[in-house]
């Protein structure tokens, strides 16, 4: 089943007018602040301070939605989070990172405008100079459930590297050491190790387990764990091994 839907087709040297392509397809049709809780809760980890990571700088929202402050986003939370979903925004590559806020507002557009959801649907966004932005509102050190991960968006966080990585890709180091930085943070309160597996219950049949499946996925998954995608691409797939070991060292773990 394909699950990019072109809205800005972009080829070598020009632009075609379309639609921006994108990776967060996989979520309840309804906007996210309607959708339904989890048929069923995963067992509930005790908070630990042993493996926190300290938190990385997170450009806020209202850097790159000027006006969010005005805007009133009713924000939902299901803690702890115990697993990170990496995506990537199917966006074109090269760009000049004094433009991120313009590419965030464009995804903003797509999935807030476009396809009448409450909000972005991804908690953080990085670029490929490594700066980390914060997605949807309603607080970057709180468990906010987002819209990214169809089934799966209860008890983790989505993260959105900006660009495309299919196969054959360049995936910069910064990008990847600050989406390692966002697991070591965001997986630490519920003292998740980021090189384990943990068991999520699905919410919803569309995704790639029937509603109420109780599933046991990597603490840090690529999209396509959980829903039949090509997200996050093959090249940023291969890089998550690397991106676990890495947030595992930020926690402390050996």
């Amino acid at each position: 089943m394909r699950d990019l839907r072109v809205a800005r087709r972009w080829v070598p040297g020009a632009l075609v007018t379309g639609l921006l392509l994108l990776c967060a397809t996989a979520v309840d049709p309804a906007p996210p602040h309607r959708s339904e809780p989890p048929a069923a809760e995963a067992p509930v980890r005790r908070a630990s301070s042993a493996h926190r990571a300290p938190p990385p700088s997170v450009v806020p929202r209202e850097k790159w939605l000027p006006d969010a402050g005005q805007r009133r986003v009713r924000a939902r939370y299901a803690p702890p989070v115990e697993a990170a979903f990496v995506h990537h925004t199917n966006s074109p590559n090269g760009y000049d990172c004094a433009d991120v806020p313009r590419i965030i507002r464009r995804v903003y557009a797509a999935q807030a405008g476009g396809r009448h959801w409450d909000d972005i649907g991804y908690n953080f966004l990085v670029d490929r100079c490594g700066t980390i932005y914060e997605g949807r509102a309603g607080g970057t050190g709180r468990p906010v459930v987002g819209a990214h991960a169809q089934g799966f968006n209860h008890h983790t966080v989505g993260i959105a590297a900006i660009g495309v990585f299919t196969e054959g890709a360049e995936v910069p180091r910064p990008l990847r050491d600050a989406i390692a930085a966002l697991v070591a943070w965001k997986l630490g309160p519920a003292d998740v190790d980021p090189r384990s597996t943990v068991r999520l219950v699905s919410s919803n049949s569309r995704s790639k387990y029937p509603k109420g499946t109780s599933v046991r996925l990597n603490a840090v998954s690529g999209h396509s764990d959980g829903y039949s995608t090509q997200c996050p691409g093959a090249a940023l797939a291969a890089e998550l091994p690397a991106i676990r070991k890495a947030a595992a060292r930020l926690q402390g773990r050996r």
